[in-house]
């Protein structure tokens, strides 16, 4: 097979690493990729969102599978493009897109398959959305109904914090035409999950669950980020949970979309908050996440690009996959300044020694090679992976790659996956 991953973060690094142990595999692209997927596979100058270049150059290269990893070109219709060139991709087209691209979508289809989730209110009004939190009261949830690239979700603990996000999103225009409209949604409580599950359209095969560190700063403080670190298997979710699930939310979701005829073919990632009554939906995205990817695969002990092919293929009704013991905690180094300014500089070293350490595999996620040196590029830098027999061990080991990382102008949380490590 003949494979090409889109995008140019960690999430991709992980993909290529991944798909590139696979048997079946002949050659690798990756557009644009970074120094980590140039070790596994061959970069390639192009941006995510030139659709018409990526199916271009599929087509020259007699690309067998397109793998995208960020969401906004599968919004923008990279699966439906590619489709049309007879090209198969582990994506959903962009009808099915939705569910990410349009959170009121995500609502509707809640509704009509009886998916439990928050109870919401949508506006295209700023001065109604402010109505209605002083009627509601806080705590709320402002979000974006459009792609947001991960800042168009606001925590507001109060009325006027509510009020500073819908002034920002829908009038200041911080978030471009994504924030125009907005949901006031009732503010969960519970530990937050990253469920993901395969789908060919009619089958869905759980592909595991991770726990995503959002926040900023140990013990959850500080604004909300891309992810600053991910362990697998979710520690909350048990298996008479991650059943129900799977069969309340995700299996209901399938089903609506096929009813449609916009059947979901991918990776479908359902972002849950376990409450009291059981699980429920913060909201679906449509690949996998970052840097819950980075903890999951390397937990993976089946072959990554048969489930793919098998899912483009609608083969998944008897396909399995096999998981290994023990656990996976990915830490994120992050530039100084992330997320408001980050500022990328100085040289990262160390990178090979922490490489060699036990069950430690690096991700590169915003890097750059410099006269044969490695050098941040972005925000969130690196993903440090480790596996081990248990959540304990994993921790130990990933942290035991932060400390042979030499980046003096880098930091990260030192409580992923446990107490906060020294």
């Amino acid at each position: 097979m003949r494979v090409l991953v889109v995008g140019s973060g960690g999430r991709e690094h992980a993909l290529c690493w991944a798909l590139a142990a696979s048997p079946i595999l002949a050659k690798l692209w990756c557009a644009p990729g970074n120094p980590g997927t140039a070790a596994v596979a061959e970069n390639v100058r192009l941006d995510p969102l030139d659709t018409a270049g990526i199916v271009a150059f599929a087509r020259t290269h007699a690309i067998d599978l397109v793998v995208p990893g960020p969401e906004a070109p599968l919004v923008a219709g990279l699966a439906d493009a590619l489709g049309e060139a007879g090209i198969r991709c582990a994506g959903p087209l962009k009808a099915a897109a939705r569910l990410e691209g349009e959170k009121s979508f995500t609502k509707e289809i809640a509704r009509a398959a009886g998916i439990p989730t928050a109870r919401f209110a949508r506006f295209d009004d700023p001065a109604a959305a402010r109505a209605y939190c002083h009627a509601k009261g806080a705590p709320l949830v402002v979000k974006a109904d459009g792609l947001a690239g991960g800042k168009g979700v606001v925590v507001a603990a109060s009325v006027a914090e509510a009020e500073t996000a819908i002034a920002d999103f829908m009038e200041a225009g911080l978030l471009g035409a994504a924030g125009q409209v907005v949901l006031i949604e009732e503010c969960l409580s519970g530990p937050e999950i990253s469920l993901f599950a395969l789908s060919d359209g009619a089958h869905a095969v759980p592909l595991g669950a991770a726990t995503d560190y959002k926040r900023l700063g140990d013990g959850d403080l500080g604004p909300n980020t891309g992810g600053m670190g991910a362990v697998a298997p979710a520690p909350a979710l048990t298996p008479a949970l991650a059943e129900a699930a799977m069969q309340q939310i995700l299996c209901p979701a399938l089903a609506e979309m096929e009813r449609r005829g916009t059947p979901f073919r991918g990776i479908l990632f359902a972002g849950l908050m376990l409450t009291r009554d059981g699980p429920k939906l913060i909201e679906f995205n449509v690949r996998f996440g970052d840097p819950e990817c980075q903890a999951l695969l390397p937990l993976l002990g089946s072959d990554l690009l048969a489930a793919l092919l098998a899912a483009c293929d609608g083969e998944l009704g008897d396909f399995d996959l096999r998981w290994r013991k023990g656990a996976s905690v990915a830490v994120v180094l992050a530039a100084r300044g992330y997320p408001a300014a980050p500022r990328p500089e100085g040289v990262i070293r160390g990178l090979e020694t922490a490489s060699l350490l036990p069950g430690v595999q690096i991700f590169h996620a915003a890097t750059r090679r410099s006269g044969g040196q490695i050098e941040p590029a972005g925000g969130r830098v690196l993903t440090l992976s480790a596996t081990g027999a248990d959540r304990a061990e994993a921790q130990r080991r990933a942290y035991a790659a932060v400390q042979a990382i030499d980046w003096p102008e880098g930091f990260c949380r030192r409580d992923i996956g446990g107490p906060p490590v020294p």
